[in-house]
């Protein structure tokens, strides 16, 4: 009798090609980054755990900033298109990238999404990744700004636990700042360990809900958009010099 298995025909063991996969990612990054400075667009990439208010966030961001820039969103999600149906409430243009399954947004899915977006009239791109702290830390998305959330319902201990993932932020916002009374979340403790992981790490607290911080948040945020503005101006002067 022929012997059962559970193996496919032709079954082989594969080599071991995430690095080559990480490098091919890293070399759309850069040509999305590329196309982000010809076009003077600021790109950020927004990081957390599900539920820590990426999108709550997103929409005070643009009722605070749609008079003053243009801001485009892209969704990442297993599936829905629920929250680029929010975005688009607000009169922002969004568009909504179901991964089915995927735990995070790669560099060829963000290549792919940009024509559709259409990035003549944005000034500033948002990118919502997928709710995770693991798998979207090794994904270059052609960024200029890694943005991390973290919420004080989830624990002050994330970027200890998670430290690959701080330690390719640039800014941290501690979120739902409104709910500090009621749960046991240090402030203190959450900034003191991610500056450990990473010094250069900027932080915010702020409660997108009751508006807390959000002004000191979207300061910063319309600074970095100038400042690449003014690079620029700076580059296209040496240039024609």
């Amino acid at each position: 009798m022929k012997k059962l298995t559970n193996k496919a025909v032709g079954t082989l063991k594969a080599h071991d090609v995430s690095i080559s996969l990480l490098k091919a990612n890293d070399m759309v990054a850069e040509l999305i980054r590329d196309q982000m400075k010809n076009k003077n667009i600021l790109l950020l990439n927004l990081v957390s755990s599900p539920g820590s208010g990426k999108t709550c966030l997103l929409e005070e961001t643009i009722k605070r900033l749609r008079d003053k820039v243009k801001i485009a969103v892209l969704e990442g999600d297993l599936e829905t298109e629920r929250d680029a149906d929010r975005i688009r409430r607000h009169g922002t243009k969004a568009l909504q990238i179901v991964t089915g399954g995927t735990c995070h947004l790669e560099a060829q899915m963000i290549a792919q999404a940009l024509p559709s977006l259409g990035l003549d009239d944005v000034e500033i791109l948002f990118i919502e990744n997928v709710g995770n702290l693991v798998c979207p830390a090794s994904y270059d998305l052609g960024e200029d700004i890694r943005v991390t959330l973290v919420s004080c319902t989830e624990g002050d201990d994330k970027p200890k636990k998670y430290p690959s993932m701080f330690l390719t932020t640039d800014i941290m916002l501690v979120t739902k700042s409104d709910l500090l009374p009621y749960v046991p979340f240090s402030v203190d403790a959450a900034i003191q360990d991610a500056h450990e992981v990473n010094a250069d790490i900027q932080t915010f607290l702020l409660s997108a809900l009751k508006g807390d911080g959000m002004d000191q948040w979207c300061e910063w945020l319309m600074e970095k958009f100038h400042e690449k503005k003014e690079s620029k101006l700076v580059l296209l002067e040496e240039l024609n010099l």
